[in-house]
């Protein structure tokens, strides 16, 4: 029971369909209208935020999130990194570009010297590994570890040896200037199951010095391992605070995610236009009903409800319908996301989207979900006030004339 008049009065106006149907369909699309926009908009915001996430771990897992150039900086700057806030871990960190060379082909490649306990705790490539261990990297050994793309595409297996050559170290000789160059041995193989893959090769950091014929305290920086590789803007100034230079993944892998993250807004900004046409036929049907209750509306003005109320009895009729709609369409779209890949299962589309090929990756955010709530309802406010501001101006007296 409403102790609110106006209250009372709205919903029962917002419930009657006896009086005139078609006000009562316009009433029910309007519903349905929102209930399907965000329906629909939570299903596309949750799939294009696990298609952001598997991009951030399958990318970021392999890309440095941070790289600091410590060359030349003492101890106590460099501990200090690892207590910066989100810093995860620190460690020495060589990459160079290189070619990698099999009987089969010739591939260019981006050659990283890793220390194996700190990459093997904090790299995704570490739980992704199809044959050996990240560990296998032992200093001396010149093993390395491929991408499975890279190792199919020149023909590498475990056990065989393919030739290195690096861009830097090289030497002058009787023929000129010649790439530093050496025979490593695949220890093992990963899979990721992103474009890093065909890439990127690991060896040990002590090995990646001698190939290029130096020093490890003199050519290697420090990888800064991120919580959250999103949050790198505050370690970046951290980090400049310290007077040091760094590069950040934005540098290489930024306008990809980029682009994720507009399609993403373009996608919601469409429908929300869809939200918002449904909640302005919340108008059409209003004035319709305004038109329709003008003289229950002089009748309620001169019995002494004020016109305030008057106004408050249409915004609660409006907002009765987007209630409505944004309920069923919240309770719809948690339903449809959390069984999405069972039905896209049964109705057998083929869309095997995540690393595995487990299906569609699924991340849903309650903050998303109670910002899209609260602009369904504040629409719905919006589009009733035209019609409750027009139930304000109904004269008594020239409603009741014919009366």
């Amino acid at each position: 029971m409403f102790h609110s008049v106006s209250a009372f009065i709205g919903l029962r106006y917002a419930k009657s369909s006896k009086g005139n149907h078609f006000i009562a369909f316009i009433n029910a699309f309007s519903a349905i209208g929102i209930a399907l926009g965000l329906m629909s908009l939570i299903v596309v915001l949750s799939v294009m935020n696990g298609f952001e996430g598997d991009l951030k771990d399958r990318i970021l897992g392999i890309a440095p999130h941070v790289v600091v150039d410590t060359r030349g900086a003492n101890n106590e700057i460099i501990s200090s990194l690892g207590q910066l806030p989100g810093v995860a871990a620190t460690s020495d960190f060589i990459e160079t570009e290189g070619v990698i060379q099999s009987p089969r082909s010739l591939e260019g490649v981006m050659i990283q010297g890793v220390e194996p306990e700190v990459t093997g705790q904090h790299s995704i490539i570490a739980n992704n590994m199809l044959v050996g261990q990240i560990s296998d990297l032992t200093p001396g050994s010149y093993g390395i570890v491929v991408g499975r793309a890279l190792a199919t595409r020149i023909g590498l297996r475990v056990g065989e040896q393919t030739r290195i050559i690096s861009a830097q170290g090289s030497v002058f000789g009787p023929f000129g200037q010649m790439p530093s160059q050496r025979l490593f041995t695949v220890v093992g193989v990963f899979d990721v199951g992103s474009e890093l893959d065909a890439k990127v090769i690991l060896m040990n950091i002590k090995d990646s010095a001698k190939l290029m014929r130096n020093k490890v305290s003199r050519i290697a920086q420090t990888r800064l391992f991120l919580q959250d590789p999103f949050e790198y803007k505050t370690v970046v100034e951290k980090v400049s605070e310290l007077g040091l230079a760094s590069d950040d993944w934005r540098t290489r892998q930024g306008p990809l995610f980029d682009a994720v993250k507009m399609e993403k807004n373009m996608m919601a900004l469409m429908l929300l236009l869809i939200i918002a046409v449904a909640a302005f036929n919340i108008v059409s049907a209003l004035v319709m009903v305004v038109t329709e209750k003008k003289g229950d509306i002089a009748i309620l003005l001169t019995q002494g409800l004020s016109r305030g109320r008057i106004m408050k009895v249409f915004l609660f009729n409006g907002l009765y319908n987007g209630i409505k709609g944004t309920f069923f369409g919240v309770l719809g779209g948690l339903i449809l996301v959390s069984q999405l890949n069972n039905i896209l299962s049964i109705l057998n589309v083929p869309i095997m989207a995540a690393t595995g090929g487990e299906g569609l990756p699924i991340i849903m955010h309650w903050h998303q979900i109670v910002m899209l709530i609260v602009f369904s309802l504040l629409l719905c406010f919006v589009a009733s006030i035209y019609p409750a501001y027009r139930a304000l101006k109904v004269d008594p007296a020239s409603a009741l004339k014919y009366e």
